[in-house]
């Protein structure tokens, strides 16, 4: 493999004319429209190897200029083919793993072909429906597809559908795997390989991402031959072990809060910066659906947008939208956090920090990005703090401490009022508690972050919970610390009449049912201390060999059944051999005193 090591100086390099290899006349208009004067760095290193047909494995920090460093060489490769590619023919695929992202090449793509009528492209990505991405594909054709992994891999099984996908890719010049190493993670692995298995070998493959793993093994599985590995690093950093994978002009910083003031610290900061433009990262999609609606109502006169991997059908419209906005709180998940490219963000806070500590470093990237400055600020707990050295060895990404956020209101009164007035806040609440605990104990830092270190009152406060939910971990435990409300939580109503009068009508159902007929289970017991059924079998067994054999009386079935209770406990570890020895001596002692004559 060779290595091509590049150093990024100012984040350009150099105008366009000063590639060893000649561009076509209209990308060049097209670069000129779009005002990208000058080249970066990894546009430099990757378009003319990718174009003197090399694999590229391309290594460079986010917001470094990637997509166009291989939306270029795609159209350059497919202009350059002896036979023209027909309208059922496709010539390049991208692979990327989120449709935002997905959405975004595509964007870039089309304002490149569009000089280029010759060449058509398809989106394929989650969202919309597949018997429409059928239709699309066979009445207007493709010979460039966008996809993302899953909804790719279901359009190869459509051949009953009349689409002949694995036909069309035989044809295949240029694949690209963008941010390859999350493409490379087990949730895709299996999709990755089964459309791998229908493309040829003989094709050009590009590799990019922000932190790619150095693993050969999983380059060589992607199928690149000849590969030239590219790492663009910052100048002033390049030499340095300690290079870090976040942009220069990036401002990365830490703030500690105990848990019942993480939110307050949120919302004092969001209203300083009301005229900005910011994204708020949370662990899980419950999170984003709590405490979005939640900073709806306390942050005025602002923009709110959600976006989570749970959503089917608004997530294109609403990242399309957030993208336009001039300042505006972006609430998500990790959906957002790798190759998106939003225009002027300001400031990334990580409410949560992310499970992994590659994930932290996509997320900072969304903003600063192509020469720009920007800021990022994660929350921690006072018991994670040692985050910010295990982020500055891990992942070589120093942060520096902020001064305390002025101005904290206490607003969880407000969120407790909400969560009375609607059910569905109520119950949105309890969710995002749950699943912020369940993501907690997942981490990647496992001796960082410990469930076991949690200080579950403070924590149910700071969500500004009701009550706490019944979930393992806090089973027979005591908060004293926490008070629940004394309002009885069944008679808080949704605020939609139509949701309330269906919980009613499941209230009245459920108390108009005449209940089962209870069984006589043995109560207070574990149930592997009471009676099963093998031991009533056993009892039945013996009755009727009583019954059957006047020989055996009362006093020896007895005796019988005291031996094989006593039997099964030294089994259990109930009791142990000492006891079972003397209390069978003792039984057939007692026994013998009572047959003397």
């Amino acid at each position: 493999l060779k290595r091509l090591r590049i150093v990024m100086d100012n984040t350009t390099d150099g105008t366009w004319d000063r590639l060893p290899v000649k561009l076509n006349e209209k990308i060049l208009q097209t670069l000129d429209e779009l005002k990208f004067t000058h080249m970066t760095p990894v546009q430099s290193a990757c378009i003319p190897l990718f174009m003197s047909n090399k694999d590229v494995a391309a290594e460079a920090v986010t917001g470094s200029g990637k997509t166009l460093a291989f939306v270029i060489p795609i159209i350059e490769l497919l202009l350059k083919r002896e036979e023209k590619l027909k309208k059922m023919q496709v010539g390049a695929l991208v692979i990327t793993p989120t449709r935002e992202l997905a959405v975004q090449i595509s964007e870039v793509m089309e304002q490149f072909i569009e000089k280029f009528p010759q060449f058509k492209q398809i989106l394929l990505i989650g969202g919309s429906n597949p018997a429409e991405d059928v239709e699309k594909f066979k009445d207007k054709g493709a010979n460039i597809v966008i996809a993302t992994p899953g909804r790719l891999e279901d359009m190869f099984r459509r051949k009953s559908d009349g689409l002949d996908l694995a036909s069309s890719v035989k044809s295949l010049d240029v694949l690209v795997l963008d941010e390859a190493d999350r493409l490379l993670d087990m949730g895709f692995e299996a999709s990755l390989n089964t459309i791998l298995g229908y493309l040829p070998k003989q094709r050009r493959t590009g590799l990019f991402s922000a932190t790619q793993t150095q693993e050969l093994e999983k380059l060589v599985r992607a199928g690149l031959r000849n590969p030239v590995r590219i790492t663009v690093k910052e100048k002033g950093l390049a030499a340095a072990a300690t290079a870090q994978k976040t942009p220069s002009r990036l401002s990365n910083y830490y703030t500690i809060c105990r848990a019942e003031d993480k939110f307050n610290n949120l919302v004092a900061f969001l209203r300083q910066h009301k005229h900005e433009k910011l994204l708020v990262f949370f662990s899980t999609c419950a999170c984003v659906e709590y405490y979005g609606r939640v900073l709806e109502m306390l942050v005025k006169k602002v923009t709110i947008h959600c976006i989570h991997g749970k959503m089917k059908h608004k997530r294109n419209s609403i990242f399309a939208d957030f993208r336009k906005l001039k300042s505006g709180i972006l609430v998500c998940t990790d959906v957002m956090a790798r190759g998106i490219d939003i225009p002027d963000v300001n400031w990334v806070l990580q409410y949560d920090p992310p499970s992994s500590a590659s994930a932290f470093v996509h997320r900072c990237g969304r903003t600063a990005r192509i020469g720009n400055y920007g800021d990022a600020l994660v929350f921690l707990l006072p018991m994670e703090e040692t985050y910010v050295n295990f982020l500055s060895i891990n992942q070589k990404c120093p942060l520096q401490k902020m001064s305390p956020i002025k101005d904290v209101v206490d607003v969880l009164p407000k969120v407790k009022a909400m969560a009375l007035e609607d059910r569905a806040m109520f119950e949105r609440g309890k969710k995002a508690f749950v699943s912020y605990v369940q993501a907690y104990a997942k981490h990647e830092c496992s001796l960082i972050f410990r469930t076991k270190d949690l200080d579950f009152g403070c924590l149910a406060r700071g969500f500004a919970l009701l009550r706490l939910p019944r979930m393992p971990e806090l089973k027979d435990k005591t908060f004293p610390d926490f008070i629940e409300t004394t309002v009885d939580t069944d008679t808080i109503r949704y605020k939609d009449k139509n949701r309330e009068k269906q919980r009613q009508k499941a209230l009245a159902e459920l108390k108009d049912k005449t209940p089962f007929p209870k069984k006589n289970f043995v109560k207070n017991k574990a149930w592997s201390k009471q009676k099963g059924k093998k031991e009533r079998r056993q009892k039945m067994a013996a009755k009727r060999k009583h019954n059957e054999d006047s020989d055996v009386d009362d006093e020896d079935l007895k005796e019988l059944l005291d031996d094989t209770r006593l039997l099964k406990k030294l089994k259990k570890g109930q009791i142990s051999e000492e006891d079972f020895e003397q209390q069978i001596t003792s039984g057939a002692k007692s026994k013998d005193k009572t047959e003397e004559p």
